[in-house]
């Protein structure tokens, strides 16, 4: 990855007690660590270890001189060096606790569905999609978790303004409020973002994009 796609990486934010709560961009994390507001938290043969900004680049110059990058890894060169992008950073003042709810917006309905249209059951680009209230507006449906899902251009045009029931066709699974930002749980799938998988406890924690 060049620097700056990886300036543009997600980094997961820990508050001080070690529990997530935010998801910033590579960029915002190496601001963080700079200003020494935050360290780094590095999955180790499975240890997490702490390093603040020099010594996190010291560091990564001693896994380039060995060759211990691994294919899952971003860089960032500077003027001097190259530095790893951490996954994962702790802010080192901040004690808040997260906000536990999901927001309902297109991006969140699109993950949540994987993208593929809840009628005919296949996947499209997100270009190819749209919301689909289930009960219409038009009959008094909400925009709501369990009123809205993806929809592709035909299925679409063939529902109209009706019901499933009265267009005759059939949702693929009933929509839900996921219990933490779906987006997210994409993520958690690669491995890529494993040294994430400890801090995001399925049932508990909603970490909110920017």
């Amino acid at each position: 990855m060049s620097g700056a796609l990886a300036l543009n990486s997600n980094v997961l934010v820990l508050n001080r007690f070690f529990l997530a709560v935010h998801i910033v961009t590579a960029r915002e994390a190496f601001r963080l660590l700079f200003r020494q507001c935050a360290e780094v938290v590095s999955l180790e043969e499975d240890r997490f270890q702490t390093y603040d900004f020099h010594d996190w680049a010291e560091l990564s110059q001693l896994k380039k001189e060995y060759e211990m990058t691994h294919p899952h890894d971003d860089w960032v060169r500077t003027v001097s060096f190259d530095i790893q992008v951490p996954r994962i950073i702790r802010l080192l003042f901040y004690d808040r606790l997260p906000d536990r709810g999901v927001k309902l917006n297109r991006r969140n309905i699109f993950a949540r569905d994987g993208c593929r249209c809840q009628y005919c059951g296949k996947k499209f680009s997100s270009s190819e999609l749209s919301i689909d209230h289930v009960i219409p507006r038009s009959q008094g449906g909400e925009a709501s978790w369990d009123n809205l899902v993806c929809c592709c251009t035909r299925c679409n045009v063939r529902k109209g303004g009706r019901t499933p029931a009265q267009a005759h066709m059939t949702l693929t699974r009933r929509p839900f409020k996921p219990k933490r930002n779906p987006v997210v749980h994409l993520r958690l799938r690669s491995e890529k973002y494993r040294s994430w998988r400890q801090f995001l406890d399925n049932a508990y924690w909603s970490v909110e994009l920017i």
